[in-house]
């Protein structure tokens, strides 16, 4: 039976710590299902999603207390398991860019999650315009859409929502 583990943690950005933590995975036996690396100012978000049987899961967690003492810093890790994909729901991708506004995110991700559809990803960032020096941003979202939800009318709702907001977007099928 597989079992899963979700780990984060918030790292020093060096290569030495990134092969240390992977060569700690591969030993242990577990396999690296899903990961992401964020560079966040001088550090480095690490979040993983390991699958394995009992024991090299349980190998795994004694390894991350000894890393984590050796780095001195915390790295949350939880048994989880796999989400159930029961193909109810359709996956969408949004890309939207407009000029950074406080709270900009909030609205989009209440937007979304009032319209009774679930976010599975969210990533932004913040960017200088090269041409004009504006104060930018960008979000790209993944959600899934309920079988029974009409895509015309959610993708001009959202469109219409965002252009009151003066925000460029896209809304388009992952696939």
């Amino acid at each position: 039976m597989q079992n899963f583990l979700a780990i984060t943690t918030l790292i020093d950005n060096s290569n030495e710590v990134i092969m240390r933590l992977l060569k700690m995975i591969k030993s242990s036996g577990c396999n690296i299902t899903e990961s992401r690396f964020d560079i966040l100012g001088e550090k480095l978000a690490v979040m993983l999603f390991l699958g394995g049987s009992w024991n090299e899961i349980a190998k795994m967690e004694d390894s991350l207390k000894k890393l984590e003492r050796s780095l001195r810093t915390t790295i949350l890790h939880e048994r989880t398991t796999s989400p159930e994909l029961e193909g109810k729901a359709m996956p969408y991708a949004i890309d939207v860019v407009g000029i950074d506004q406080a709270g900009v995110i909030l609205d989009i991700t209440e937007f979304i999650t009032g319209s009774n559809l679930s976010i599975t990803e969210l990533s932004s960032n913040m960017y200088i315009a090269s041409t004009t020096g504006a104060k930018m941003f960008s979000l790209h979202m993944t959600i899934s859409i309920p079988l029974d939800t009409s895509i015309a009318a959610m993708r001009s709702d959202f469109i219409e929502f965002c252009d009151r907001l003066n925000l460029d977007a896209i809304m388009e099928p992952v696939k």
